[in-house]
């Protein structure tokens, strides 16, 4: 599952693609690896940025908008990070469903989500996506004294964005043979409830050692609120595509990871 969600090489066998359909309800813990090195990159670049900003104010006194730079260069690094660290292919997939909005027919959607070129509809449906993502992690920051609770944060949302493709894998159907339809076909298994579970054992046992139990409980419930998500892109793809395609899995971990921090801000801004 690492060989095919991140780039970190693993020399995986030739049907390690089946192997991981096959065991998609373990996504929510490989989401937790990968926020947890998100997390730790978070951290070491807000604490180089601020010490270097301590530094500079040694010598000349900087505008208190630097914090808000510090902050936001940040969150930017961070999410770029995570489509790196993931190999920029659900970037791709959202992209490619970009492509595909706004095309007449069935048949030209396809084509453009297929074609390797990227249309202006992908690119800024892309860049909208992820500018939300940084914008969300941006304004998450300042509300926490430690670093640690949105490091759990991080953890969380990734947790959440492969909640959301093990449930639109559950919900859909294939619309053509490809990488797509294997997870389609063979990750529809009761075993994926599994996934739950895991998700709500990592998010609260997280949230409560570094914040309590109260906004462990919290937190389940913001990082489930990324299986109405998997709904959604499951209407948007039978819209689009008539039904789902690999790019509209990779493109779900993207609008979920994006829409789960948002709401993550919107509920602490009520509660703090």
């Amino acid at each position: 599952m690492l060989a095919f969600l991140t780039i970190i090489p693993m020399g995986g066998k030739e049907d390690f693609v089946l192997t991981t359909a096959k065991s998609m309800y373990l996504f929510p813990v490989i989401g937790a690896f990968i926020g947890f090195l998100a997390g730790v990159y978070f951290i070491c670049c807000n604490f180089i940025l601020q010490s270097l900003q301590s530094f500079i104010n040694g010598f000349v006194a900087l505008p208190t908008v630097a914090s808000f730079f510090v902050n936001f260069v940040s969150a930017a690094m961070t999410v770029a990070f995570l489509l790196v660290i993931t190999g920029l292919q659900h970037f791709d997939g959202l992209i490619d469903l970009g492509n595909a909005l706004g095309r007449r027919s069935e048949q030209d959607r396809k084509m453009a989500a297929h074609a390797w070129s990227v249309y202006y509809s992908g690119a800024v449906f892309a860049l909208v996506v992820e500018f939300v993502a940084v914008f969300g992690l941006f304004l998450l920051v300042p509300f926490f004294t430690s670093v640690f609770v949105v490091f759990a944060v991080i953890i969380s949302i990734e947790v959440a964005a492969k909640l959301s493709m093990v449930t639109l894998v559950w919900i859909g159907r294939s619309t053509h043979k490809g990488l797509g339809s294997v997870f389609l076909r063979m990750a529809k298994r009761r075993l994926n409830f599994v996934a739950y579970v895991i998700s709500v054992l990592c998010v609260f046992g997280l949230f409560c050692l570094v914040a309590g139990p109260f906004f462990g409980f919290l937190c389940v419930c913001l990082v489930f609120s990324s299986v109405p998500v998997a709904y959604v892109m499951e209407r948007v793809a039978v819209r689009v595509f008539g039904g789902v395609s690999g790019d509209v899995i990779g493109a779900t971990n993207e609008v979920a990871r994006a829409v789960v921090l948002v709401l993550f801000v919107g509920v602490f801004l009520l509660v703090l």
